[in-house]
């Protein structure tokens, strides 16, 4: 829900505040800032969690004992007056609103140095925690409490007032959910579209195999992942998959100027957004607001945007569950061997025509699909023969290789396609 950091930045805090004349001036901007076009060389991950008391995970969070387990780590969010200190091996800790914690990894060219990073200042998360009294969640979703915000600052009180107006699914979504989110080049200019294309159609499958979060407020949803069906009904048609397009740029470019207005940043208490505004009624219409729309609100805007998959200058795959220890290598991995090469994505996109649009029965059924389940058997075994255009370490390689078979196991046999 925050601006975390990932591959590359699509806008700079010190960008010094310019007005916007029309729609077509913003929408130039944001196809510009958020496809950028380079070799598909570096990586990132988020990594959220949930965080309950060990031994009564049901308890209520303070954000007071969260913030001083967190120590100099805790950003300004839960401690305003300390400045915050990077973990050990360079992560960035942000609290999200219901108390989750994330750590999001520093962009890097090697998939085994972002592996052993991230490795290493999750432990150091859990041991901070730890020391409090808390412990990380396992799931994608809060089994435990019903939502609950626990930070009070602007931004977050606007996006809860105007996601409670289409239902219950933005709380949840703010408060309740986790995932983890792997963050990738969106390539050459040639190779935009379809690495797009294969980011999207690749996800039901990926849902469907690495769903975790069936139960939510101490009650079991009958969703395989009930974080995913809750990020999907947040703010409908926007928080939705966009039709396949080979102008990605330009179709996010509109999307972005219909979307609604959920913030507008000022010096007071509130950024409630006066309702049904759009951001292109925004640069129409500057009264509605009281002033002109400028660049810092467009970038501000596109961090209050939710689909499954983000541009942000790189592809921000929002769509997996969090998971438990670990176990987040095997996703990351095989989401980046997949989108290594330009033949591999050309096979992805083969492999999933007949399930790319399922993403309703990827977060309700899961693997019990069998269009998927017939797409997430292939996509495991050409994510294993891809691992090669990977960097890892033999021993990561063994890791992500044990982690894809546990979950082809889970596949029913009578489901499975030869190779």
């Amino acid at each position: 829900m925050g601006t975390p950091t990932g591959v590359t930045s699509s806008s700079s805090p010190e960008q010094p505040s310019t007005a916007l004349r029309n729609r077509e001036q913003a929408e130039g901007y944001v196809a510009m800032v958020c496809f950028k076009h380079g070799p598909p060389r570096l990586h990132g991950v988020e990594l959220e969690w949930t965080v309950h008391h060990r031994g009564d995970p049901g308890r209520p969070l303070d954000p007071s004992q969260l913030s001083l387990a967190l120590g100099p780590h805790a950003p300004r969010t839960i401690n305003p007056h300390q400045v915050q200190l990077p973990l050990p091996a360079g992560c960035l800790i942000s609290v999200e609103p219901g108390g989750q914690v994330e750590i999001s990894t520093p962009p890097t060219r090697s998939a085994a140095n972002l592996v052993s990073v991230a490795t290493a200042d999750a432990a150091t998360l859990a041991d901070l925690l730890e020391q409090g009294g808390l412990v990380l969640g396992r799931n994608g979703t809060d089994p435990h409490r019903p939502p609950n915000r626990l930070l009070q600052v602007p931004r977050y009180e606007a996006m809860q007032t105007a996601f409670d107006l289409i239902g219950p699914h933005g709380s949840q979504m703010m408060c309740s959910t986790a995932s983890m989110q792997v963050c990738l080049d969106a390539g050459e200019a040639e190779q935009v579209a379809p690495r797009w294309r294969a980011a999207h159609a690749v996800g039901p499958a990926l849902v469907a195999l690495f769903a975790n979060s069936p139960d939510l407020d101490a009650r079991h949803t009958g969703w395989a992942s009930s974080r995913l069906r809750a990020t999907l009904g947040t703010c409908p048609p926007f928080t939705l998959p966009p039709e396949p397009s080979d102008d990605p740029a330009n179709q996010w470019a509109r999307m972005a100027m219909e979307a609604p207005v959920i913030c507008v940043r000022g010096d007071g208490p509130s950024w409630a957004a006066p309702p049904g505004l759009r951001f292109s009624d925004w640069i129409a219409e500057p009264g509605r607001v009281g002033r002109t729309a400028t660049l810092e609100d467009l970038d501000y805007h596109l961090t209050t945007l939710f689909p499954p998959v983000r541009p942000k200058g790189y592809l921000e795959i929002r769509y997996l569950d969090a998971q438990a220890g670990s176990r987040w290598v095997t996703p990351f991995a095989l989401l980046a061997a997949l989108m290594a090469r330009p033949s591999t994505v050309q096979e992805v996109l083969g492999l999933t025509e007949d399930c790319a649009g399922r993403w309703f029965q990827a977060a309700r059924d899961g693997l019990g699909d069998p269009v998927l389940r017939e797409a997430a058997r292939n996509i495991v075994q050409l994510g294993a023969d891809c691992l090669d255009d990977l960097d890892l370490t033999a021993a990561q390689r063994t890791q992500v290789l044990d982690g894809l078979a546990r979950r082809d196991q889970r596949i029913p046999t009578s489901q499975r396609r030869s190779a």
